[in-house]
Parts: structure tokens; sequence; C-alpha cells
């Protein structure tokens, strides 16, 4: 009888799974229009008022991404202010759409791994999950690794695709 010999658990490679780096639904929006007269014009009164009476609870510990959906002129203080009311609230405050803000946090956790930990390693970035994976993180990934990892590939240990191999 002929033993079977797993290869793969074998060979060396360490799987990151860049799943734990996206904020999932830590992610809120702040969307400025609502609080414009006719979607166009803000008036400082008004804007103030509304703010005042806001429920900014809803925005406890995530992270909220300000921006304005409607073509209008938004003058800088108007986001300003609602800076103010979260600061003491929110994990943290961007100024940009919830998919910009996603990105930046991948970017930030990413380059918080320690890249020793990979050094001189046959490192392949997990290509398939339950969660979607922005290419964002593919790319900050690589860039964080690729001067310290002997190789780097993405997919399945048992299925990869070389990115990149030290001569």
């Amino acid at each position: 009888m002929e033993t079977i010999i797993n290869k793969v658990a074998e060979s060396g490679i360490v799987t990151l799974d860049l799943a734990p780096f996206i904020p999932g639904d830590t992610i809120a929006a702040f969307d400025i229009r609502p609080f414009l007269f006719r979607e166009m014009i803000l008036r400082e009164k008004d804007y103030r008022a509304a703010l005042a009476e806001y429920d900014w609870q809803q925005f406890s510990g995530r992270h909220v991404a300000i921006y304005c959906t409607a073509d209008a002129i938004v003058p800088v203080w108007a986001y300003m202010l609602a800076v103010f009311y979260l600061q003491n609230i929110a994990a943290s405050v961007y100024f940009g759409t919830p998919t910009e803000l996603i990105k930046v946090i991948i970017e930030k956790r990413i380059a918080a791994i320690d890249a020793n930990e990979y050094e001189g390693k046959r490192v392949v970035l997990k290509g398939c999950g339950d969660t979607h994976i922005p290419e964002a993180a593919y790319v900050a990934a690589t860039q964080h690794l690729l001067p310290v990892v002997k190789s780097l590939m993405y997919g399945e240990p048992c299925s990869t695709v070389p990115v990149f191999k030290r001569k």
C-alpha cells in the first residue's frame, strides 16, 4: 500500500487571509445632502440646529465617512462641524465615501502587519472565501510583503498563481 503524502502541508507555504483586515459593518456614512435646502444650499442656522438635534449615537464606535452626494458647494466648516459632533462617539472620521474609507482602513491595518513574521517565507495571499476582498487589500499586502518574503503567490496553497520569487 502506497502512503499518500500531503505535499501542500510539507511545502512550508504560509497563507495570509486578508478577510480579517476588512472593516465590515463598522463603517457608517454621514451624508450632508439631507441637510441642504432644496439639495443645493447649506443654510448655517438650519444646519446647526439640525445637527444639534441629530441622533449621533448611531455612529458609536464606528468609522464614519463624511461626504455629500448632492452636486452642491458645501463649505468646509460644515464638514468640520459634523466632526465636532462625532469626535467622542465615532472610532474615526474620514472625509470621503464609505468605499474610500474602507480602503484607507484596510491599508492602515495591513501596514500594521509585522512583516518580519514573513521574512524569507513563501507566502500565499488567500484568494477564495466568503468575504469580498477589495483589490486595494491585495495591492497593499503585496507592497508591504515584497521586500521580505522569499516568494509571494495568490490563491490557495494547492493552486497558486506565482507573483514574485526571490532569486
